[in-house]
């Protein structure tokens, strides 16, 4: 194990605390001396971990304090970018707009040589074709969504067809050229798949969701097979 996996694997052992631990007991869990887990202890209190405590009365990792830069190895970083960045080129324009702010907040708080990475990528990712009223309908679905509401909007099958739907919104799938919504439909009575650049009119409505979201979730997965 690496000296920043052993550091690691020390600050999630406080983490999971809420009264002080003895050094010695984190020494044994930790597998290493009593020395050595002081001397970790005051490198990571060097580095600003809010670590309280002293030999002979035990450490702990005070309330709301964030893992230090460490957390983040480098390919963790590099999977990061990628995916945020591929969220920006297709999502709507809220969702595209939280990547960006996220991977801000993860620059802020790398060391230089690893936030680097976020200004000269390794992994590169292609823009998006998401048409501008996919973005539209994925807002709504979102909001309907995160709020737990039902969802209506005109919908046009691969045929033409229009018909009005009011569904339950389940979960979306983004998949490399389309962006897909998981629902169970009240007009078909049963759990149907929707191409959101199909979808127009999309309008979260008042009305909350009859079973909550992560029932219909499972039930969704039971229907599809994904579960068992």
């Amino acid at each position: 194990m690496s000296r920043a996996e052993r550091l690691l694997d020390l600050m999630q052992n406080l983490r999971r605390r809420r009264a002080p631990v003895a050094g010695s007991a984190l020494a044994d869990e930790l597998g290493v001396s009593l020395r050595t887990l002081y001397r970790d202890i005051a490198s990571l209190q060097a580095q600003g971990a809010a670590i309280e405590g002293e030999a002979g009365f035990g450490y702990v990792l005070k309330p709301g304090f964030d893992l230090p830069p460490l957390m983040f190895t480098l390919e963790e970083v590099e999977a990061l970018a990628l995916g945020a960045r591929w969220i920006e080129g297709r999502a709507d324009q809220g969702l595209s707009r939280a990547a960006g702010d996220a991977l801000a907040k993860i620059a802020a708080v790398l060391p230089p040589e690893r936030a680097a990475v976020l200004d000269w990528p390794t992994l590169l990712v292609a823009a998006g074709a998401q048409a501008e009223a996919e973005g539209a309908a994925l807002s709504a679905v979102r909001k309907a969504l995160n709020e737990e509401r039902k969802l209506k909007f005109a919908y046009a099958d691969k045929d033409g067809r229009r018909s009005q739907r009011k569904v339950w919104p389940v979960a979306v799938g983004f998949f490399e050229q389309v962006r897909m919504l998981a629902a169970w439909c009240e007009t078909r009575v049963a759990f149907r798949h929707f191409r959101l650049d199909r979808m127009t009119e999309v309008a979260a409505l008042d009305e909350r969701l009859p079973r909550p979201r992560r029932t219909l979730l499972i039930d969704w997965r039971r229907a599809e097979g994904l579960e068992g």
